[in-house]
């Protein structure tokens, strides 16, 4: 019987030195772990597709915008003395 209590004890020494992958292994206070809970936690693929969907509506619409302010600029096409046309801006009586 104590055999075996031997043979247990090495048993459980490998598997008491083997560590998890990552930070969840590593010793980390708990205000780490409320603050980096995305280090701790499985991934959660819903989450990650419905951020990446997302994020890519939201630079999708700011491009957008940045194009429609280029259209916007109001620039008509002016022809000078000579008769060459060229674009200019719409300036205000004003400035």
């Amino acid at each position: 019987m104590s055999d075996k209590g031997v043979g247990g004890g090495k048993e459980s020494a490998p598997e008491k030195g083997f560590r998890t992958p990552g930070l969840r292994g590593a010793q980390t206070s708990t205000l780490f772990r409320a603050f980096n809970p995305e280090l701790f936690m499985k991934p959660n693929k819903p989450v990650m597709a419905f951020g990446l969907v997302t994020i890519t509506l939201c630079v999708g619409y700011l491009g957008y915008m940045h194009a429609t302010k280029e259209n916007d600029l109001q620039l008509y096409e002016a022809i000078d003395s000579e008769g060459e046309s060229y674009m200019r801006r719409k300036t205000s009586k004003w400035d």
